[in-house]
């Protein structure tokens, strides 16, 4: 039943004008709303004038994007290609030199953006974990480093360390929190290796060019120290064959990319209209179906870096204002759950799509630099098991290595597999930032990814196990993805939790699960499940690929 069982091509026809169908139908709906309340008073704040030569007001509702494409586009682009320049001079000067300057130029950059104060304090971080590095205890050095990212998430440690920030912008808290807690993150990766590796003897200097390395100070990803130091140590590094090509192609991507959210902020407010109760409100039933809540506090990428997702929504601070007019009569239609899984859907994409624009910014430098950065995360659209969902493909590495597999080993046995589950959330929680909101989004996520494993092996016993064998293997396929559609809404409104609101994850629930049952579920569901069979057709093909490269490198 494995990976490279195939589809009949009709098949795959059929679930590819389904889905395509699906979303143009939910695409629809969308610019109808957006069309209905694009002159509301409501949405002065958050949808204004955009391209002249497109004649159409904008979604700007989403601070952190604005901020980074339009206020601070300069400063990031003086920024990294005053990196680039100084690094391809020290590289044909001094090539042994490089690590350093990438240290000197990050610091300078760190300073002349927070402050010389600031840049103390991270300095008196890197210093404090080093120094307990020292010392061989790899539980001692992971205590600290967790005690030391506490600091950063508490009060009122957090308010003191704040404050030796100089001056105020509208990016200081997200660029604060970014800087602290990326930074902690690789001083603990240094005590581990540290620990892990004793002949090899890092010394201070070792951390400090890898803690201020720019393009990953504020943002990420985060490369563990063990990569970082075999990569930026190599003192006439040499290009693969094609790679300029490559950076170029992921350069121009990432601009096409930030262009298409742009134009896409003009047709579709999926930030905005969520926000206005009133308009929600007086939508009709087959409009108003699971219209997300507006953007929760710290939403984005920079939520991660963020300790305030518990504050009131929209909907609690106003008593008794409905998200949803309730009734008995009868069925919601399809297009009433269509719009509302799309909205939902479109909310993850573009969170991924964020987040994989800035990690492509980010990892183009890189690459320049001769280094192989974790790459973005993988779409929400191709995510159907929660073993691989995530949404900073650094963190994960890291977490991985550091915590979640040591305990759980290979994640073939229940007890391990359940520690190292809740060891994992319980550093992510920490990381994300302690509140309400964060420990819901934690233990459903850590549950989902312990059910996975309890499911597996309970298809591992009989009589299950015999009747999966008694199916052919395109029958077994079909089988397994209607089990990963349902794992896929699974998915969808754990995450739902925190990158929009409790509210909402529970008003779409409401619908595909109860005011739309048994239609719009299963039409739903069957739109999920065609979606799924393409997901795991592209990944048919690439297996097959990759076993052909294989084989042709053997014979080599």
């Amino acid at each position: 039943m494995g990976i490279k069982t195939a589809l009949p091509a009709a098949e795959l026809g059929l679930y590819s004008l389904v889905l395509s169908g699906a979303l143009a139908y939910a695409g629809r709906g969308l610019l109808e709303a957006s069309q209905d309340g694009a002159h509301r008073k409501a949405f002065r704040e958050s949808v204004r004038p955009g391209w002249e030569y497109i004649g159409r007001k904008m979604d700007v509702a989403d601070f952190e994007w604005v901020m980074w494409f339009t206020s601070f586009r300069n400063v990031i682009i003086f920024a990294l290609s005053g990196h680039v320049l100084f690094a391809k001079l020290c590289t044909m000067v001094a090539p042994q030199l490089r690590s350093w300057m990438y240290a000197v130029y990050g610091a300078l950059a760190v300073a002349g953006t927070m402050g010389p104060w600031y840049l103390l304090l991270l300095l008196g971080h890197c210093v404090g974990l080093y120094v307990v590095s020292l010392l061989g205890q790899p539980w001692l050095c992971l205590g600290v480093g967790l005690a030391s990212l506490a600091s950063f998430k508490l009060e009122p440690l957090i308010s003191w360390q704040s404050g030796f920030v100089t001056g105020t912008f509208d990016l200081q808290e997200v660029l604060f929190h970014g800087g602290c807690g990326f930074t902690v993150l690789r001083c603990t990766s240094f005590a581990l290796e540290s620990c892990a590796h004793p002949d090899h003897r890092y010394s201070l200097a070792d951390l400090l060019k890898y803690n201020f390395y720019l393009p990953f100070f504020f943002f990420g990803p985060i490369m563990t120290f063990d990569r970082f130091h075999a990569q930026v140590s190599q003192v006439e590094p040499v290009r693969p064959e094609g790679e300029l090509w490559r950076i170029r192609a992921q350069a121009g991507l990432s601009v096409v990319a930030i262009l298409a959210v742009d134009v896409f902020f003009h047709f579709f407010y999926i930030l905005t209209i969520p926000s206005d109760l009133k308009f929600v409100n007086r939508l009709p039933d087959s409009a108003l179906g699971g219209c997300a809540p507006g953007p929760a506090p710290g939403r984005g990428l920079g939520s991660h870096l963020r300790t305030d997702l518990c504050a009131p929504t929209a909907a609690e601070s106003q008593p008794g204002q409905r998200l949803w007019k309730g009734g008995g009569a009868g069925l919601y239609s399809l297009k009433c759950v269509g719009l509302g899984a799309g909205l939902a859907y479109s909310n993850l994409v573009y969170d991924w799509v964020k987040a994989a624009v800035l990690f492509g910014v980010v990892n183009t430098v890189a690459r320049l630099d001769h280094l192989d950065p974790p790459q973005p995360p993988k779409c929400i659209t191709a995510l159907y098991v929660f073993a691989e969902t995530h949404f900073d493909r650094g963190i994960n590495d890291w977490l991985c290595k550091y915590v979640y597999d040591y305990i759980g080993g290979e994640h073939s046995a229940v007890i391990p597999e359940l520690g190292a589950t809740i060891a994992t959330f319980a550093i992510t929680t920490l990381w994300l930032g302690p509140c309400d909101v964060v420990y819901l989004w934690s233990c459903l996520n850590c549950f989902g990814l312990n059910f996975e494993l309890w499911v597996q092996k309970l298809a591992e016993l009989e009589p299950l196990a015999q009747i999966e064998t008694s199916l052919s293997e395109q029958m077994s396929r079909r089988v397994r993805a209607v089990f990963g559609a349902m794992n896929f809404w699974a998915i969808i409104m754990y995450n739902l939790v925190s990158l929009n609101s409790p509210e909402f994850s529970e008003l779409v629930a409401q619908r595909l699960l109860l005011s739309g049952f048994p239609q719009t579920t299963l039409a739903i569901l069957f739109v999920t499940y065609c979606g799924v069979q393409l997901v795991k057709e592209r990944e048919r093909t690439l297996a097959l690929e990759e076993e052909q490269k294989q084989d042709k490198e053997k014979l080599e």
